[in-house]
């Protein structure tokens, strides 16, 4: 290769590096200003408290099952229940 041709191929991979570094820096560039413009969300609290309406029955059934042992001494101690 000649000194021309050696030449020739630097400046040819300088302009290659050279426009993709431009349309590397274009896209970072439009990145950033597309960035910059996107939405913000903003989170506050309300004004007024938050009421929950709760309508809850409840319901106590209690079911007693006694030994005939147990039954008998309720029964003959009844004064004390």
């Amino acid at each position: 290769m000649t000194m021309y041709q050696t030449s020739q191929l630097t400046d040819r991979a300088y302009d290659a590096i050279r426009r993709n570094m431009r349309s590397l820096t274009t896209t970072g560039l439009i990145l950033g200003v597309l960035t910059g413009l996107s939405a913000c969300v903003q989170v506050s609290a309300p004004d007024k408290p938050i009421v929950i309406n709760l309508n809850i029955n409840i319901k106590q059934e209690v079911v007693y099952r006694l030994d005939g042992d147990a039954k008998s001494l309720i029964n003959e101690e009844a004064d004390i229940f």
